[in-house]
């Protein structure tokens, strides 16, 4: 393959990422914001979504530890497939997250609470690190699977940590938050 048509194929992807993330990222704003309408009735499996996305999380954040073990011992296979285990559970995650944001109400920290400036600066941290890290991970997954080594190596750098920490910070979030849903 010529030069500028894998210049052409890394612009159209990279494209594509910044798209999809900033489709995801919007669609995430306007069901926070409660924009759309949300069903009268809600489903009775409604209120365990944020369970499932925290054990989702908490699967992902040993997957990615995983996943860093075995590159580590220089197992592109069962890393690459513990990657895009991690990536589909990911988008598993982010189907139930915008289902539970469409149609649950909002669930706040009582605002007496002690813990509540920790809840608000982990919340926050989680939030704006997982808006960035979603098109490194595009971008992360497309060199690594065009064998581009160097490249997804600078990408991974600052995606793996972010990815991890969205990861982790998602399950203390919920762990934190959980005992204020109603039930």
């Amino acid at each position: 393959m010529s030069i500028t048509t894998q210049e052409s194929k890394d612009k159209k992807f990279f494209n594509f990422a910044i798209g999809i993330s900033v489709v995801v990222f919007i669609a995430v704003v306007v069901l926070n914001r409660k924009v759309l309408p949300s069903p009268e009735v809600l489903p009775s499996w409604t209120y365990y979504l944020p369970m499932l996305n925290a054990i989702i999380n908490g699967t992902c954040s040993i997957l990615l530890l995983l996943s860093l073990y075995f590159i580590k011992q220089k197992n592109i296979n069962a890393h690459k497939n513990i990657n895009l285990t991690a990536f589909g559970l990911s988008s598993l995650f982010l189907i139930s997250y915008v289902l539970f944001h469409w149609m649950a109400p909002e669930t706040k920290y009582p605002e007496g609470d002690s813990f509540r400036p920790i809840y608000l600066s982990i919340l926050i941290s989680h939030i704006i690190l997982a808006a960035i890290v979603l098109p490194l991970v595009l971008l992360s997954f497309y060199r690594g699977i065009q064998m581009q080594v160097e490249l997804h190596k600078k990408i991974v750098r600052f995606a793996y940590p972010i990815w991890l920490y969205v990861t982790v910070t998602g399950v203390v979030v919920y762990l934190m938050i959980s005992p204020f849903y109603p039930h």
